[in-house]
């Protein structure tokens, strides 16, 4: 069965992405390859085996047209308010918590942030199928 490990991201600036990624998910880097050309870091944290790959392309100056394909990589975290709280308080930038409903009962309860590159990352609060 395969296993999901990571989702990568080319970044402009390793430090500026590090710090972002630190801050709000407690990722630190777990490995970090300098090849010809490009630099990849895995981050992760002691919860979970899944890894954030961040691609730093030697000489890139120019953000990266994110296009309108991407979407989302999602986290669930236990006290959604207190973790959103956080973030505020850390000048991340979370925007407004929001609920989703189906068929009239609460299906998810979540927010979502920007790295500095801007890829989004939904903070989901742990309830039925978000774990």
């Amino acid at each position: 069965m395969a296993k999901v490990i990571h989702a990568m991201f080319r970044v402009i600036d390793e430090d500026r992405s590090r710090d972002f990624y630190a801050r709000a998910f407690g990722l630190e880097a777990a490995d970090r390859y300098e090849f010809d050309g490009f630099t990849l870091v895995y981050l992760r944290n002691r919860e979970a085996d899944f890894e954030v790959e961040l691609t730093i392309n030697h000489g890139r100056t120019e953000p990266y047209d994110l296009g309108d394909g991407y979407g989302h990589i999602a986290v669930a975290v236990n006290d959604l308010e207190a973790e959103h709280r956080r973030f505020t308080e850390a000048g991340l930038n979370p925007n407004p918590i929001k609920e989703f409903m189906r068929e009239g009962a609460l299906m998810a309860r979540f927010f979502f942030v920007q790295d500095p590159d801007g890829y989004k990352v939904e903070v989901l609060q742990r309830h039925g199928r978000y774990r």
